[in-house]
């Protein structure tokens, strides 16, 4: 099984939903199925295996999750599929499922049963075709390039008043400032909110040069835990959620000091819990997936190194995906958010030019988050990995998450 999640943002850059996408086999290693790929598995719909073994909370902090379906799994037992509530769930059909008779009538079971609809890949040609099935729709997804937003709008607003638009395939910040200030969208998907920071004169703030200071402190070649505690001291946040943590450990004696904290915890613990706390801090003035998202990379990127012979070098995969977006972090290009900070040669390298060791990795989680499953089960067989492995690795990220930033 492969699975990742798709955020859909509003017009806040706030995340309202996910979409999952899954792929339940590895074609490449049995291309016979490759010919009968869209009858196998037919009355089963993995998305929702995911969905119901890790539940909405974990996947999405509780938000709704569209869950793809096509001519076929629309007539699975979905409700049998299904363990959590029907309303948390968005069935996204595409244009397989056509305006007849039979399709409608099923539209109306699953509407009946409490699921949410969403309907993509249709036509402005074949919108009034498809009234009865788009007027028990809650979303209907629509590329922005082809469509005119405003006639959409008053369109939809007259004929279906109770339907949400949204935009898909926004595939830069250009593009979603543009679709907002022009209104009409409820929602937003697209790959904008992760692209590179090309060019900024913005200056970094004092709050994080302090926290970039700390991030050196704690990455040099065996650190002094006294130095990295003098900087946690100059930030009343960070010194609380130290305590906090420490104070959980340190049941039978009392924390007497910043330095003492530092020591109860070590080296190996403090720095991984700087990194990540301090990457929290970095992301606060940015759009919370962002945090999301380097965090999932991080720790995808250290459960997969094993299975990518780097097993030894897992903490650096974990800066590596917890750095990947550290242009976005600083409002600077990656090469001179990368002079900021000091890590190694290689991580650098996958960061800055996508090559060395570390690039594959940071390739394979890339393409994962997009759901590219050619190319992810493409590598799976040029690395031997297991594509069980790989669901683990991020399911356990997911988990690990949810842990550490509860919803």
């Amino acid at each position: 099984m492969l699975a990742t999640l798709i955020p859909l943002f509003d017009d806040k850059m706030s995340v309202c939903a996910y979409s999952v996408f899954a792929r339940k086999e590895n074609f490449f290693l049995n291309p016979s199925l490759m010919a009968g790929a869209r009858f196998d598995g037919a009355g089963m719909v993995p998305e929702l295996e995911v969905v119901s073994s890790m539940g909405v909370a974990t996947l999405s902090g509780g938000k709704e999750v569209f869950v793809p379906v096509n001519q076929f799994s629309l007539f699975a037992e979905i409700s049998l599929q299904c363990t959590v509530p029907a309303n948390k769930v968005v069935l996204l059909m595409d244009n397989t499922i056509l305006p007849e008779e039979n399709f409608i009538k099923r539209v109306k079971e699953l509407k009946e049963q409490g699921y949410k609809l969403a309907i993509r890949k249709i036509p402005i040609s074949q919108f009034e075709v498809y009234k009865e099935i788009l007027r028990r729709c809650e979303y209907i997804l629509l590329d922005h390039s082809k469509i005119d937003i405003t006639k959409a709008a008053y369109y939809f607003s007259r004929q279906y008043p109770n339907i949400k638009l949204c935009a898909v395939n926004v595939d830069t910040k250009e593009q979603y400032d543009n679709l907002v200030s022009v209104g009409g969208f409820d929602l937003y998907e697209g790959s904008f909110f992760r692209m590179p920071i090309q060019g900024s004169d913005t200056e970094v703030s004092p709050l994080k040069v302090n926290y970039i200071e700390l991030l050196n402190v704690v990455n040099a070649p065996d650190f002094d835990l006294t130095d990295a505690a003098d900087v946690i001291g100059k930030d009343p946040a960070l010194v609380i959620s130290l305590l906090e943590m420490v104070n959980k450990m340190a049941l039978n004696s009392d924390i007497t000091s910043i330095r003492h904290a530092a020591a109860m915890l070590g080296q190996k613990e403090l720095k991984r819990w700087i990194n990540t706390a301090v990457a929290k801090e970095l992301c606060a003035d940015k759009p919370s997936e962002i945090i999301r998202l380097v965090m999932l990379r991080a720790k995808f990127a250290e459960n997969m190194a094993k299975y990518f012979e780097f097993g030894m070098q897992a903490p650096e995969l974990f800066i590596m995906g917890l750095f990947s977006a550290l242009d976005i972090m600083l409002e600077k290009p990656m090469d001179e958010a990368l002079k900021m900070v000091q890590v190694s040669k290689k991580v650098r390298e996958a960061l800055l030019e996508d090559k060395g060791e570390f690039a594959k990795v940071l390739d394979f989680i890339k393409r994962y988050e997009d759901a590219d499953w050619t190319e992810v089960s493409r590598i799976l067989v040029l690395e031997n990995i297991d594509i069980n492995d790989v669901y683990s690795a991020y399911l356990g990220a997911l988990r690990w998450y949810r842990d550490l930033i509860p919803a």
